[in-house]
């Protein structure tokens, strides 16, 4: 990768955003590109006012990245295939072997362990900065351009079938496909007039990183309350240090962010029926708000979303981040196919595929996140009962735990 001078240069494809999406649709690329045979190689730019620098390995409180993600078995398998899993350290990795979950309103809980599938882990927690580092490091020896600076806006699509991006210092890029991985309030989701529907699900998400008194058992813990779930997720290099994700209601996070941490750690270790103890200490708290949103379409002619920019839900299973690593695989894959046959990159005939492949998949786990957040939030005391019910039904059917936990995983 190389920083270039960017003024009046043309591009196959310019990705607008350098996060963990737009960094794994380059190395994505890149290796479709060399899977795929590619007689000639795509000429790609990203585009990010942003540099990443090398993080450092947290092993004090106030050292973890708040960003972490829970990355699934599909996520590590992509990240492998790309080359940018080996450059993750390994005291990075936070290996999670067991995931619990309970109902706050009664007795019903559900325990997943990877020994039921005959598998290391279920997971890793990382820091998404690690993450993105690592990507980085692919990227580093390729041929691809970054450009550090913002975009001012998109202009249309020309008769030569270009779509011009404007910078904030006057350049102009020319690419015959715009890829919009620049996060939930896309600005070329907005540029390209591509409608979302989406709506507030009225909890913010408190997150920081927390000290327990009692080890985390390499488990990924969730309490459902009935104002929203409370996670704590094993971070790497002690074990007795979780990042939490706390949802709840806009009033009670209030509450809570201007509590001193005495008080905060004692609201939630009681949140957390102290299942880890005392919660010893705390690192500085961030609270953002909680809106789910989808794009009608993930595309029009000469652009794409991916990611967050196409598709945001509810944290309460991780699954954000991984679905959008499968938009980078599939369409990195579409990208390079339709290269091949001398298709046009920002129409139907390769856009139309990749969103047919990744717009159902995301739809339904949006819903099935959508419908979690409505169940364990009903106050009905029957709906109550049927719902611990099901919970320690759902705990003692092992094959039926096993399919979703393949699921979960992308092991299906």
């Amino acid at each position: 990768m190389s920083d270039t001078n960017s003024q009046d240069k043309h591009y196959d494809i310019v990705i607008v955003g350098a996060g963990l999406v737009g960094q794994a649709i380059v190395a994505a690329i890149l290796m479709q590109q060399n899977k795929q045979s590619s007689r000639q190689s795509l000429s790609l730019a990203l585009v990010d006012p942003a540099q990443v620098s090398q993080p450092p390995l947290s092993s004090q409180l106030n050292d973890y990245d708040l960003r972490v993600s829970a990355l699934t078995a599909q996520t590590q398998q992509l990240l492998s295939d790309v080359g940018a899993w080996q450059h993750i350290p390994t005291a990075a990795l936070s290996p999670y072997t067991e995931m619990t979950v309970w109902d706050a309103e009664g007795t019903g809980s559900v325990n997943f362990a990877a020994a039921d599938l005959h598998v290391d882990n279920l997971g890793h927690i990382v820091e998404n900065r690690q993450t993105l580092w690592a990507l980085q490091q692919v990227l580093n020896d390729a041929e691809v351009d970054f450009i550090h600076q913002p975009v001012r806006y998109l202009d249309n699509r020309d008769a030569q079938g270009n779509t011009p991006i404007v910078l904030e210092n006057g350049d102009t890029l020319q690419a015959q496909l715009v890829i919009g991985a620049d996060g939930a309030l896309s600005r070329v989701r907005q540029w390209a007039g591509l409608p979302t529907r989406e709506w507030d699900y009225e909890h913010h998400a408190i997150v920081a990183s927390v000290e327990c008194e009692h080890s985390v058992q390499a488990t990924a813990w969730q309490r459902f309350r009935q104002q929203g779930p409370l996670a704590f997720l094993p971070l790497a290099n002690n074990e007795h240090f979780a990042s939490i994700v706390w949802s709840t209601t806009e009033a009670e996070a209030n509450e809570l962010l201007v509590l001193d941490d005495e008080a905060f750690n004692i609201a939630l270790e009681q949140a957390f029926e102290g299942r880890l103890g005392k919660i010893i200490a705390t690192s500085k708290r961030v609270a953002f708000p909680l809106r789910q949103r989808h794009a009608k379409d993930y595309w029009c002619e000469g652009v794409v979303l991916a990611g967050d920019a196409a598709h945001t839900i509810h944290p309460l299973a991780g699954q954000g981040v991984n679905l959008g690593f499968k938009d980078a695989a599939v369409l990195a894959e579409e990208l390079v196919r339709g290269f091949n046959k001398g298709l046009d990159l920002g129409g139907a005939a390769v856009l139309g595929r990749y969103q047919r492949r990744r717009q159902a998949d995301n739809l339904i786990t949006m819903a099935t996140m959508q419908g979690f957040k409505e169940l364990f939030g009903a106050e009905a005391p029957m709906l109550r009962l049927l719902r611990n019910e099901g919970m320690r039904w759902f705990d003692k059917l092992l094959p039926v735990k096993q399919h979703v936990m393949q699921q979960a995983m992308g092991l299906k």
